[in-house]
């Protein structure tokens, strides 16, 4: 990976519905344009991001999505309205960033939930992608949410089974994350931080499945639990406010944009089928499977990202 650099340039733009997103680029501003769409959803552009790059042929867009990050207003306050964050809104608010960086057309690194706002956002707008590298793919459908909140139980059945008693009884059969989406609406703070707690303990669990993997540092932080709970579960408790299947079948609008699919033969969480089969209806996506590499950056997926990029800069 390139070494940390420092952005050139950065603001708040105001994208209406009371959001002001933080945005900032790198590296060369004559250089390819690229934008970052990181994962979560709640996660935030951290600087890592930028290493990717290489800062001599790129000019790279970070931004932290809608509630998170340095954008306002902040979802770790549960008083904050979520009904205006949505994958349309984000997909506008994309458009209005490339629009105010008077970019054409740029490429689009995307991971986890990263990958699913990056199809979405390329099969809306193919003109404006010049082509796409997504790690850690997935399409947040809601066999994709069942398979992660019940079916994973069957690989951790004492751990998803603490995650299933987080919620009432009487929830414990029907959709876990709408569950929890309520519980951390609940009045009570105790409440919605054990349900913050419940939540990201079971993220952890399906996410780091590789030998050596840690806990994730950031849920130590209660706000970053709290960001991070009430936006998963609303985009999962609605599957990404898009119909069941379309980034599949409307995976042909890509033809012409060329992509990378990097994805970890042994990430459970995601499983590589679905990377597979967005792959099968891409015409013009690679996708490759590394060997001992779970969810995420490492064991092999980060070196192939910037791979990757070095290419589409060449």
């Amino acid at each position: 990976m390139y070494p940390l650099v420092e952005p050139y340039a950065h603001g708040m733009l105001d994208v209406g519905d009371g959001q002001h997103l933080y945005w900032e680029t790198c590296g060369n501003p004559q250089g390819v344009p690229a934008v970052v769409l990181h994962g979560g959803p709640g996660s935030g552009a951290t600087p890592g991001w930028r290493r990717y790059f290489d800062p001599a042929r790129y000019r790279v867009l970070l931004f932290d999505q809608r509630g998170c990050g340095r954008s306002r207003p902040d979802a770790a306050d549960p008083h904050v309205d979520l009904s205006v964050n949505t994958t349309a809104h984000l997909i506008a608010d994309i458009e209005r960033l490339r629009e105010h960086l008077d970019v054409d057309r740029w490429l689009v690194l995307g991971a986890s939930w990263g990958s699913t706002l990056a199809l979405a956002y390329a099969q809306r707008h193919p003109e404006r992608v010049s082509a796409m590298v997504l790690f850690s793919v997935v399409t947040t459908s809601p066999g994709e949410v069942e398979w992660i909140t019940r079916e994973m139980g069957r690989i951790f059945p004492a751990e998803w089974a603490r995650f299933r008693d987080g919620v009432p009884a009487a929830d414990r059969d029907g959709d876990l994350a709408d569950a929890y989406a309520r519980l951390l609406a609940d009045p009570d703070p105790a409440v919605r931080e054990r349900a913050a707690r419940d939540w990201c303990a079971w993220d952890d669990t399906h996410v780091r499945t590789v030998p050596g993997a840690g806990p994730d540092p950031r849920f130590e932080d209660p706000e970053f639990r709290m960001r991070s709970a009430r936006l998963v579960t609303h985009y999962w408790r609605n599957a990404a406010f898009l119909p069941d299947g379309q980034l599949q079948r409307d995976a042909h609008r890509l033809a012409g944009v060329p992509g990378v699919l990097l994805h970890g033969r042994l990430d459970i969480s995601s499983p590589p089928v679905i990377a597979w089969q967005l792959a099968q209806a891409w015409p013009d996506a690679r996708l490759e499977l590394v060997e001992a590499a779970g969810h995420g950056a490492g064991r092999g997926i980060g070196e192939r990202v910037v791979a990757a990029l070095d290419d589409f800069a060449g």
